[in-house]
């Protein structure tokens, strides 16, 4: 039978509301990189445009600022051509130090993967790539924290976006931290190829 090596390495991007707005201008979003080859074929990892342990973090321009802090890329290793690969995506931290008691949520969404032209057998689908949270990794202040999807029994389909994470505080400040999983489901009538998509955290 003949397999169909596969490698993803990917990058997460990240935005916050609009009502709380950066400091300054943000590269273009790393993307997802999925790449399809045939057996025996050696495969180096692609990555995105952050180096590895580089992350991306919003300021926002007021006093009390809601933040969120993403990793860069992340190799999630290798699969076959209508197998899986699921991978820690890194660490998201969300840091509030607004006043009062305010609520947050953090939502995540994914677009498709394409290659080449994007024909349908060059593309895979936000539908193939499930994500789940997993839970609180570490924290700091008291206050509430809820998953949106604490065990991989949870993980939800990206064709829209999702609730990854929420909190309330008690004191200022409250940092929340989880490692997020990726899932995706390569289609077994797959072209060969490099595929890319992109993965956005947001905050609000």
């Amino acid at each position: 039978m003949r397999q169909v090596g596969a490698i993803v390495t990917a990058a997460l991007a990240a935005s916050i509301a609009p009502s709380i707005a950066p400091s300054a201008a943000l590269p273009a979003a790393p993307a997802v990189f999925l790449r399809l080859a045939g057996a025996g074929t050696a495969l180096a990892a692609e990555t995105g445009g952050y180096g590895a342990g580089e992350g991306r973090t919003l300021v926002p321009l007021r006093a009390d600022p809601l933040t969120i802090t993403l990793p860069g890329s992340v190799n999630l290793g290798s699969g076959a051509r209508g197998g899986t690969l699921s991978a820690s995506m890194g660490t998201v931290t969300v840091v509030d130090s607004r006043g009062g008691l305010p609520p947050w949520t953090a939502t995540v969404s994914a677009t498709n993967f394409t290659t080449g032209s994007g024909t349908p057998t060059q593309t895979i689908t936000a539908a193939n790539v499930a994500y789940w949270s997993g839970p609180v990794t570490t924290s700091s202040g008291p206050g509430t924290r809820n998953p949106g999807q604490a065990t991989a029994a949870g993980r939800v389909t990206l064709t829209s976006a999702v609730v990854a994470f929420s909190a309330r505080k008690q004191a200022v400040p409250m940092s929340t931290s989880w490692q997020p999983t990726l899932v995706i489901t390569i289609p077994s009538n797959a072209a060969a190829g490099v595929y890319t998509g992109t993965i956005t955290h947001s905050i609000a």
